[in-house]
């Protein structure tokens, strides 16, 4: 079973879609399941999970009205205020929910110490009682209070997207690999080998930019706490779905069948608990 961890749906809104700059022409538009599915076909990719992209109620029911309306999508991250007085209802609600398996917020914009703040922290503790999962999203500048933050709830699931968004486009390593070493040290902390290719030089990156990055994420995490993610549509101003995949599965050559089996799907299936 290979599985997608990590990919997004939306019908394009430009005001509140406002990231996806004029730059990122490709993406500015709608992707919805109809058109995901043939690509997962033609990369012999099972299921996947779709990932919030916007910060509303609305936006963890639109993903799960997509999720059972289509068997591949085998779980959704979606939304929920975590600072909310009535948090504890609202994921009560959302537990009734098969396919929605955890929550993310975007942290990467988010002033210094946020991930910190009592109410959050507070918040995202709430999910263990439902076993629910958390996506961190930051900038690898943030790895230091993602570290301070995942700590403090050692019974929390999380996992770490995008490799923490290290500027592989300028070759900057040595902070980010020292802080990624630091946040794996947590054993309840994995990560998706996912938004690569929108850090490198879009145009002109090459499979051997990536190498030092996936070493450091390989020797830290390991193959046991890995899960691939295309980051679709975000990743095709970079690169195509099969471009963005071949980067690792590229890498994954030189290890056992067993460790290609969790990172490309194993891992993500028993993290969020997927039905597969």
């Amino acid at each position: 079973m290979t599985i997608d961890s990590h990919q997004h749906f939306w019908i394009f809104d430009e005001e509140r879609d406002s990231w996806i700059t004029p730059e990122m022409s490709a993406i500015r538009k709608n992707f919805l399941p109809e058109d995901l599915l043939p690509v997962l076909k033609s990369n012999k990719i099972d299921g996947c999970v779709a990932v919030q992209a916007s910060q509303t109620d609305s936006e963890t029911e639109f993903l799960l009205q997509l999720a059972e309306a289509n068997d591949f999508i085998k779980g959704v991250v979606g939304w929920v205020d975590l600072r909310s007085p009535d948090l504890y209802d609202k994921l009560e609600k959302y537990s009734q929910f098969e396919k929605l398996k955890g929550f993310r917020h975007v942290a990467q914009g988010q002033p210094e110490g946020f991930l910190l703040e009592p109410d959050f922290l507070k918040g995202v503790g709430q999910l263990v009682a439902f076993d629910f999962t958390y996506d961190i999203l930051i900038y690898h500048n943030q790895l230091k209070e993602a570290f301070n933050f995942a700590v403090r709830l050692p019974n929390v699931k999380f996992v770490l997207d995008h490799i923490a968004k290290p500027s592989i486009k300028n070759g900057e390593i040595v902070t980010w690999a020292n802080d990624m070493r630091l946040l794996a040290e947590l054993p309840n902390v994995q990560c998706k080998v996912s938004g690569m290719v929108t850090e490198a030089d879009w145009q002109n990156w090459e499979r051997a930019d990536f190498r030092p990055y996936l070493d450091v994420v390989f020797e830290a995490f390991g193959a046991d706490r890995l899960m691939f993610g295309s980051d679709w549509p975000v990743c095709l101003v970079a690169a195509e779905y099969e471009g963005a995949k071949g980067i690792l599965t590229d890498y994954l050559g030189m290890f056992s069948d067993s460790e290609h089996q969790r990172v490309m799907g194993k891992n993500a299936a028993d993290f969020y608990n997927l039905d597969i």
